[in-house]
């Protein structure tokens, strides 16, 4: 059995891990020219946790992982207003989760698939096909490849779906925020190693998350009006325009994206759609339904998924329509959950009433005094 799999972000290198310990053969379709690297931090745990200890990539993740020693929350003129320990961060997570990079997580399985999958980098899906023995991928390479399952594994924006499934203003739902990513070359020298500083003002959130190795991350995330932000704006230009009358370190974090690789910059959209397959051509990951950083479980949900469907594709050999049906319905509820969980955070991320911003952070204030915390690592950490 072979599949085709658009994409070599989390989803796909995990579907193809998965698929190779059920004896299918992948070939991996990747539009970028290289494997990209870093990206924004995640929580990883959950079903995620669980799937990565089967696929046998939990202790590579682990290894890779980061412990914030500390969360500190400032005001727009840089003072803070209060911290949370590593411990109370350690207690509200939980001990089957970890802080990790995504391109980290990519980093993991790529090195576990690299020499079972072959990857095509500089190359996009063009065209697809199907009948009832198998589905055709026209690539931008010329090429015309088989298989029995098509997985698009093409993140939020995916041409696969576009291209079987219909076009992508049919199943995006525009959260009415953007969000910009890139690594810093060095750390503000007000932010201590190991430590995430961030603070959010009028509709606006900045971090600074050091990452593990001494590498920095600067996180913006900020409300738009329905429809006004795009992808296709240029982050070089908006994020001074957004973020220039704040202080702080912002400046400083601002005069690093000159010096950056690359800047992740897009809408914060979740994806709705009504059924994840179509015949032999399959949704994984953001491109079937991109939960958001809002709820926060996107790669555990990526990985989690590709790790479902290898399972049913096993359950169910030769018969395709049976297994990506069983494969929804064990995954769909989950994932509706999450995306609940995103459109309630919607609105109360980055608040724009100074009121609404006091009251959204009251949990973590609290969970910042000395009693609530003691409690927290007793109950949670010593168990």
């Amino acid at each position: 059995m072979r599949a085709i799999i658009i994409g070599a972000g989390i989803a796909g290198l995990a579907a193809a891990l998965r698929l190779s310990q059920i004896g299918w053969d992948s070939l991996i379709i990747e539009r970028a020219p290289t494997r990209r690297s870093g990206g924004y931090a995640v929580t990883f745990g959950g079903i995620g946790h669980d799937a990565a200890e089967r696929l046998g990539i939990l202790p590579g993740l682990q290894q890779r992982a980061f412990i914030t020693e500390e969360l500190v929350y400032h005001k727009p003129n840089g003072e803070r207003r209060f911290t949370l320990t590593g411990a109370i961060i350690a207690a509200t997570m939980g001990p089957r989760s970890m802080n990790i990079l995504r391109g980290d997580i990519e980093t993991v399985l790529y090195e576990q698939v690299r020499d079972s999958a072959e990857i095509r980098f500089a190359t996009t899906i063009t065209a697809v096909d199907q009948d009832t023995h198998a589905v055709h991928v026209t690539l931008s390479d010329g090429t015309v490849e088989h298989a029995d399952l098509l997985i698009g594994a093409d993140g939020l924006h995916s041409a696969t779906r576009a291209l079987a499934f219909g076009p992508e203003e049919d199943y995006l739902l525009d959260l009415e925020h953007m969000v910009a990513v890139y690594m810093l070359d060095k750390r503000p020298a007000s932010i201590t190693p190991g430590t995430t500083a961030t603070l959010s003002s009028r509709g606006r959130t900045i971090a600074v998350i050091s990452a593990g190795d001494g590498r920095n991350v600067a996180f913006f995330g900020y409300r738009t009006e329905a429809g006004t932000g795009t992808r296709a704006d240029d982050p070089a230009t908006v994020l001074p325009q957004v973020y220039g009358d704040l202080g702080w370190v912002i400046p400083e974090v601002l005069a690093g994206m000159a010096r950056t690789d690359s800047v992740y910059f897009d809408t914060i959209s979740q994806v709705v759609a009504p059924a994840w397959s179509r015949g032999r051509v399959v949704l994984l990951g953001d491109a079937a339904w991109c939960v958001t950083l809002f709820a926060g479980y996107g790669s555990a949900l990526a990985v989690g998924g590709a790790d479902r469907l290898g399972t049913e594709l096993e359950r169910h050999p030769g018969d395709i329509a049976a297994a990506l049906a069983a494969w929804e319905t064990a995954l769909r509820p989950e994932v509706e959950a999450k995306q609940k969980l995103g459109r309630r955070v919607k609105g109360v991320y980055a608040p724009a009433n100074p009121l609404l911003l006091w009251l959204t952070q009251l949990p973590l204030r609290l969970a910042a005094l000395p009693p609530v915390r003691r409690y927290m690592t007793r109950r949670f950490i010593k168990g």
